[in-house]
Parts: structure tokens; C-alpha cells; sequence
């Protein structure tokens, strides 16, 4: 069974994914195409070799029968209407990150997938199909450190565009760990507080980088993230869990190591896609075949909303400088597993 996917949303990370799906995993052709730019979505279709319907607006996609699956990969505003509409009409879909840009848009995700009955929706949390942070996820399932005390993590980038700024550390970066790290604790966050010093001369006047998230989970475990993203050396990732009897860390990624000119070294990435371009690949596949049994076994509707309502909290604790309650609304029985 070949599935036919339509995708809303043509930038850069939509037409990576239309690519994926159609010419690279197996079991999917992408057959629908839609962007607010449409005479670039219609080149893009031909240039691809894809050759996919491009329609003008989102709803007809949907709507088509020869349409069974869809990816959104739209601007982060515009994910909360289009999930919604593609609930209503029942069919699955993958949503990039953010499932909604608030805690408000998010639940009313949930609500109205509780009250289909079925669940359809999955959010592109790629870092869950990361052989790294599965490696380290079966490492403390299996109790190797014994009981999780503390996490110590980072993010860094070497730079970001201008326009990046204000909170976008927390809603568009820190928002990965935000995730990922209640998958690997299998726990959630009761507070959060968020520390800075002294900003780096490498940040634009518009944004306070690096910065500090302290947060604590409903069994006490203590995470700290470190979020750098003018740190100018790489593109790196690190996650260090502190247990009982032992401190399990993410591995790094392969990389040749150098002996030369008096020194020993190894490469750090510098592009995000080359980190985790594979987990993406992962992360689609299982989609495709989760979609065929009628199960979503990645993030969910309600994985997307905590981190909505996780990254407010940050946001608030940032400005207000105080310890701030992370408020979320009772979990639906609906979203249970197992």
C-alpha cells in the first residue's frame, strides 16, 4: 500500500520532506502541494521531478480524495488552522514543530482530537528518532545509572540570522529539549526559571545570548540547558544525565579523529541538518507505517501542547526572573499508552 501525501507548506524544510517521502522512503509519493507562494510551489514541483498537484489553498487539499495523509510544514501560525481542518476531516497528519505557537491553540488541538475519537495527529519532534538519544534512552530504561538525579544539557549554535530575537531561544530552540527530554526522563515539568549573564558581543541587540533553563520535573530530577546560539565554534548538542550509580551522556556524533601538526582533534558539525539529518528519515518512515496500522506512536497532539505550554512558562520566567509554575490542563485518558 502506497500512500499518497499532500503537503501544506514549500519552503525549505517542506520541499526537504517532499523530497524525502517521494523519491527516498518507501511506501508514500507526495501528490498534493500547496504554499501562499504558488508560482514558486508550481516550479518547485516540476524542477523536483515530484510533478504533484499544486493547489492555491490548503482546504481543497485536504479535502481531496486521492489525498490520504498530510504533512504541515507551513509557517508556525498558520500549523493550529490547518491541523484543525485536517482533523475534521480525518485524516492523519505530521506537523512540524510548533503544534501551535500557545498553550491555548495547542489544547484546543487536543480538544477537538479527543473529540473525534481517533488519534491523527503527530508533531515533528525529530529528536526522539536520533540514534543518539535512543541509545541513551535505553541506557537509563535500563536502569544502568540507576535513579535519574539531574540532566545537564546544551544547546549551541555558531550563529543566527537578524532576525532572530527576543524569546526565539526558548520558542524555537530551546523548544527541542523541551520535548526530548520528557521522552528520555519520562517525567514532566512542574517549574521552570531562566537565568542570564553576561551577553555575548557575538548576539545582536535584540536578543540576550547565551542563556540559562532550569527546570524541575514532578519527581525532582533538576535539568539545566545551556542555550548558546552565537557560540561561533559548531554546532553542538550535549546531554548529560546524572544517576544514582552513574552518569550516562550523549554520544557524540562519528567523526574521524586527527592526529596532525602536533595535535589531536576531531571535527564538530556546524549545520544542525548534518547532526540530525538522519532522525529525520527515521522519524518519516515510522510515520508512514504507524499511518498504515492506524496508530501514532511519535509525538503527540499533547506532547506538542506541554511543549507549548512548557516554552510559556520559559517565556514568562525570562521576563519576570522569577521561578515560574508550569500550568497544564488534566491529560485525557485518550492519549494514554499501553
Amino acid at each position: 500500500m502506497s500512500l499518497r501525501i499532500g503537503i501544506i507548506g514549500c519552503g525549505a524544510i517542506g520541499q526537504d520532506h517532499a523530497r524525502r517521502l517521494h523519491f527516498k522512503l518507501s511506501g508514500a509519493s507526495v501528490v498534493a502541494l500547496n504554499d501562499i507562494n504558488l508560482e514558486a510551489t508550481q516550479a518547485f514541483s516540476l524542477a523536483s521531478g515530484i510533478n504533484a498537484k499544486v493547489y492555491a489553498n490548503y482546504e481543497d487539499l485536504i479535502q481531496a480524495p486521492d489525498v490520504d495523509a498530510l504533512l504541515v510544514a507551513s509557517w508556525g501560525d498558520a500549523h493550529e488552522e490547518q491541523v484543525l481542518a485536517c482533523i475534521n476531516a480525518g485524516k492523519p497528519v505530521f506537523c512540524e514543530k510548533p503544534l501551535a505557537t500557545s498553550a491555548a491553540g495547542g489544547l484546543r488541538i487536543v480538544e477537538a482530537e479527543v473529540k473525534h475519537g481517533k488519534n491523527l495527529v503527530q508533531v515533528g519532534f525529530m529528536r526522539r528518532y536520533d540514534a543518539g538519544y535512543r541509545a541513551l534512552k535505553k541506557t537509563i530504561d535500563a536502569g544502568a545509572i540507576g535513579d535519574v538525579l539531574m540532566a545537564h544539557c546544551a544547546h549551541r549554535n555558531p550563529s543566527v540570522p537578524e532576525n532572530y530575537v527576543g524569546d526565539m531561544g526558548i520558542t524555537d530552540t530551546h523548544v527541542h529539549e523541551l520535548d526530548v527530554l520528557r521522552w528520555l526522563l519520562n517525567d514532566d515539568y512542574v517549574t521552570a526559571q531562566v537565568v542570564q549573564g553576561r551577553k555575548s558581543r557575538n548576539s545582536n541587540g535584540n536578543l540576550h545570548d547565551p542563556m540559562m533553563v532550569l527546570l524541575e520535573t514532578t519527581q525532582g530530577i533538576r535539568i539545566d540547558t545551556e542555550i548558546f546560539v552565537t557560540c561561533r565554534f559548531g554546532y553542538d548538542i550535549q546531554c548529560h544525565v546524572v544517576g544514582e550509580t552513574g552518569v550516562a551522556s550523549l554520544p557524540e556524533p562519528a567523526s574521524v579523529a586527527l592526529r596532525s601538526g602536533g595535535r589531536q582533534s576531531t571535527e564538530i558539525l556546524m549545520d544542525w541538518k548534518q547532526r540530525f539529518i538522519d532522525s529525520y528519515d527515521v522519524e518519516l518512515q515510522e510515520w508512514l507505517e504507524d499511518i498504515k496500522v492506524g496508530l501514532v506512536n511519535g509525538p503527540t497532539a499533547w506532547d506538542g501542547y506541554f511543549a507549548s505550554a512548557t516554552a510559556e512558562a520559559c517565556v514568562e520566567a525570562r521576563h519576570s526572573k522569577q521561578i515560574v509554575p508550569i500550568r497544564i490542563a488534566n491529560r485525557p485518558a485518550f492519549y494514554d499508552r499501553g
